[in-house]
């Protein structure tokens, strides 16, 4: 099941928070695919905060991106509130 990322705000320790398109708010940690290619190249907390929405997904610059399945799957719930602050 495919389910789309509608909003994504990056967190300290390369943690995401998302917002998928079923209403479910949820935080997936980075920090495993770091080492590995191609997210070797946000691996700078000032390019990593660069994150955005794309068709569905989360994006970098340079062609980086990560499947919504593979965010939702690997990602938990999050009961409070979205924090915009980094």
């Amino acid at each position: 099941m495919l389910i789309d990322v509608i909003a994504v705000y990056p967190r300290p320790n390369f943690q995401l928070d998302l917002e998928f398109k079923n209403g479910e708010r949820r935080r997936f940690d980075m920090r495993p695919l770091l080492t590995m290619k191609p997210w070797n190249r946000i691996v700078s907390p000032a390019i990593f905060e660069r994150v955005s929405v794309d068709y569905g997904t989360v994006v970098w610059s340079g062609n980086v991106d990560i499947a919504p399945e593979t965010l939702y799957d690997d990602s938990v719930i999050i009961d409070e509130p979205i924090k915009l602050t980094l």
